[in-house]
């Protein structure tokens, strides 16, 4: 039953990996060609490095995981650890310094939550540790 559950949230981690990288490649094409692919992802509030920056790591997160998971590359849970870390500081430097809307620390802190939820379970999940051959 653990085993079944676990799997389904691998499904979940891939679902949301393809929508990091979609994300991250739209809030690219928009960022340097000025294209909106579906809906405007730039926040006028953040300066230009800050933007590049930011899509960047979206873009990262999704496709390391991707690439990690369907290759069995075993420093998966370690370089999404440290892509948590820079997209952690760098959402803090967003949420505290430019971010405007009143839910922006709960926003923040459920993202930080997230990023904790996944790294333990890619560290400590019987299931990915066998896919990343860490046992």
């Amino acid at each position: 039953m653990i085993r079944k559950i676990s799997l389904y949230y691998s499904y979940l981690l891939i679902l949301g990996s393809v929508g990091m990288t979609v994300w991250g490649l739209a809030g690219f094409t928009e960022y340097l060609f000025g294209i909106t692919v579906i809906i405007p992802l730039q926040n006028p509030n953040f300066p230009a490095g800050t933007q590049f920056i930011h899509w960047l790591l979206i873009t990262l997160s999704g496709t390391v995981f991707l690439y990690g998971y369907f290759t069995r590359w075993p420093y998966t849970p370690n370089v999404k650890l440290v892509i948590y870390a820079c997209l952690s500081t760098m959402c803090f430097i967003q949420t505290f310094d430019f971010m405007t809307r009143e839910d922006r620390y709960i926003s923040y802190a459920l993202e930080v939550t997230n990023y904790i939820v996944v790294s333990i379970y890619l560290f400590k999940s019987k299931l990915m540790q066998e896919r990343f051959n860490r046992t």
